[in-house]
């Protein structure tokens, strides 16, 4: 459900996968466009009609946020699987009728943290897995850029919140995944953010934040950092690093590539969120294999072949997980004051 961005790099790991086709797209627009580039044979206007008339395995819903408890909820009650994308909700309230919802309804929810699959983010978690960096201690990660391109990330009501909602809740699922796991709970937040609008660093149009940041603290002791603005530019600037008792961990996702490239007149991409792709870039090589998106939605797919759940990181309830925590680092910046309580 869905026929633009996120549904896009959907459609690219899914096509990568000879034992998936990709059946049905639903869309209220850009219906001809999605189906032509990836070859998809029938299109819908309503996703109920799309959910009635196809026999369909696992459906990625990548509409909005303000939307995606409404879509999840009718796919899981028409007997679907489901693949929800970040964030899992808007509200709380919207998040927990998810979950209640498809566990009542026993279909999958798979909460589509990408990270989570990121080619270098595995081979840093089998490192720490392996006791190279010995206990974990402070992880410090974020994901940065100049701004979202869909006129719902400008509202509240449509994102749920603004920079730290659209992009934080990426290092905030990480951390859930690498030390959270479902039985290690955050018990402490703390958060500061732009007021959004006129308070806002530069996005004046933006009902959200365009900056924040915040720390964290697991009930094991170990502490993390985690960012997500709208005021970084030169392309998408996520980055990851890992603090151990016998080592240090560091990596960048999107400006890791091994290419460099200069041009007088400019190349037609380099990466996300570029302002130009003129002079010096680095051309990522494969940029949704990268972030982990086309190994994500494999995954998903053998969760469903083979009757298996997700693991925590990317299961609904760590979705849920991850929308609360956000709400609590914005009551700590409205309250000025540190959050305590138990987030798994």
């Amino acid at each position: 459900m869905g026929s633009r961005f996120a549904a896009d790099f959907h459609c690219d790991a899914y096509s990568r996968n000879p034992n998936v086709e990709i059946a049905s797209v639903a869309a209220l627009d850009n219906l001809d466009v999605i189906s032509a580039k990836w070859r998809i044979p029938r299109t819908y206007g309503d996703y109920n009609e799309m959910f009635a008339r196809e026999e369909l395995d696992l459906v990625s819903v990548c509409v909005p946020n303000f939307l995606h408890a409404k879509v999840t909820i009718a796919a899981s009650n028409a007997g679907l699987n489901v693949v929800c994308e970040k964030p899992l909700a808007t509200t709380i309230e919207d998040a927990c009728a998810m979950v209640e919802v498809c566990e009542a309804n026993r279909t999958r929810l798979f909460y589509a943290e990408d990270w989570c699959f990121s080619p270098t983010i595995r081979r840093m978690d089998a490192l720490v897995q392996e006791g190279g960096i010995g206990r974990v201690l402070y992880v410090k990660a974020k994901e940065c850029h100049n701004g979202s391109h869909s006129p719902f990330a400008k509202t509240i009501a449509g994102c749920g919140g603004g920079s730290f909602t659209h992009l934080g809740t990426h290092p905030v699922g990480y951390l859930l995944h690498l030390i959270g796991k479902g039985t290690n709970p955050v018990v402490e937040v703390s958060g500061r953010m732009t007021g959004g609008l006129a308070e806002n660093f530069v996005h004046k149009h933006f009902e959200g934040e365009d900056f924040g940041l915040g720390y964290l603290r697991f009930r094991a002791g170990e502490f993390g950092f985690v960012e997500g603005n709208y005021i970084t530019v030169g392309g998408m600037d996520d980055t990851v690093e890992i603090y151990g008792t016998e080592g240090v961990l560091k990596s960048n996702l999107t400006f890791g590539s091994n290419i460099d490239c200069y041009s007088r007149k400019g190349i037609s991409y380099s990466i996300e969120k570029t302002d130009h792709n003129m002079g010096w870039t680095k051309p990522a090589v494969d940029e949704f294999y990268s972030l982990g998106y086309v190994d994500e939605m494999a995954y998903f797919v053998d969760c469903v072949v083979n009757d298996r759940a997700p693991v925590y990181g990317v299961s609904g309830r760590a979705g849920l997980a991850c929308v609360r925590l956000i709400k609590a680092f914005y009551q700590s910046n409205r309250e000025g004051r540190v959050i305590t309580g138990e987030w798994m």
